[in-house]
């Protein structure tokens, strides 16, 4: 379920960086109309998030 909403959230992402003159206009492409870099993308994406919510169990922050 994570891997859909992950690949929308970088679509977005990225096409506002590209609006924004962040991002090259090919690279937001790429990530756009990629599955393997959205993937990628979306794996770092939960990697961050578990863990940031392992660190705040550790160090007792509310979760």
């Amino acid at each position: 379920m994570i891997g859909p909403i992950a690949r929308i959230l970088v679509r977005y992402i990225a096409g506002y960086l590209a609006l924004k003159a962040l991002l090259p206009q090919s690279v937001a492409d790429m990530v756009a109309n990629d599955p393997d870099v959205a993937a990628v993308v979306g794996c770092v994406l939960m990697a961050l998030v578990e863990g940031s919510y392992m660190l705040a169990k550790r160090h007792g922050w509310r979760t």
